[in-house]
């Protein structure tokens, strides 16, 4: 019952904040951020207030102030509404197909996020640096999940080589950050659980570090 709550209030506010996104995209595009960031602090509330499940941050120290890559391990929705809170302007590196979502999917990319053929392969990628470079211009911090979908909590993935191509491409520090979130909302589905989700921030990794080493240590972070 719990969960049915939550994600009414999740679907009404998010309707609610698309429309006002809509009606913004073309006056005021510079607004889309905040409201998606305002929509994440009213799910973090509900999810707290509704379902019991709260949020805790270890590490945030390791976020550079100027611009970054972060590499973030992914197990679940609430992954987005937590970066959304945490990061002032991040861009998210996301799968294209999620811009066909009706209403909210139209204002990804005009609020800054970047889009991602996953089957474009070399070009793909380029164009994703390209678009990447901007937004660290215009002053965003690029979030990106190198597992490339949400992966239940034990288990692991072989991660995928856009991440070695932004480290490579931008030349700014990768932030790897692990999290446990699938263990409190289930990486598909609507379940909920109660507890404290965590996430952990890592120290920067060079992005000069060659292709098997970069993953490895994201690896070692996300895994272990």
């Amino acid at each position: 019952m719990r969960s049915a709550v939550f994600s009414a209030v999740m679907y009404a506010s998010g309707l609610m904040f698309s429309l006002c996104g809509l009606a913004l995209v073309r006056i005021a595009p510079g607004a889309l951020l905040p409201l998606g960031r305002a929509w994440a602090r009213v799910c973090l509330w509900a999810l707290s207030t509704i379902c019991g499940i709260s949020v805790r941050i270890e590490g945030i120290e390791n976020v550079p102030a100027g611009p970054a890559v972060i590499a973030a391990q992914h197990q679940s929705a609430l992954d987005i509404f937590i970066w959304l809170a945490v990061l002032d302007r991040p861009a998210f590196v996301l799968k294209q197909e999620l811009c066909a979502i009706p209403v909210f999917g139209r204002l990804l990319r005009p609020a800054g996020n970047i889009p991602v053929d996953r089957e474009g392969a070399a070009p793909a990628l380029r164009r994703m640096v390209a678009e990447c470079r901007a937004a660290l211009a215009d002053g965003r911090q690029i979030v990106i999940f190198p597992e490339g979908t949400r992966v239940p909590p034990g288990e692991r993935v072989a991660l995928q080589p856009g991440v070695v191509a932004l480290a490579k491409g931008l030349a700014v520090p990768v932030v790897p950050a692990a999290t446990d979130t699938g263990r409190f909302w289930r990486p598909k589905g609507q379940g909920k659980q109660p507890g404290a989700a965590h996430l952990r921030i890592a120290p920067p990794l060079d992005a000069a570090l060659r292709r098997p080493d970069l993953l490895a240590a994201l690896a070692d972070v996300f895994y272990n």
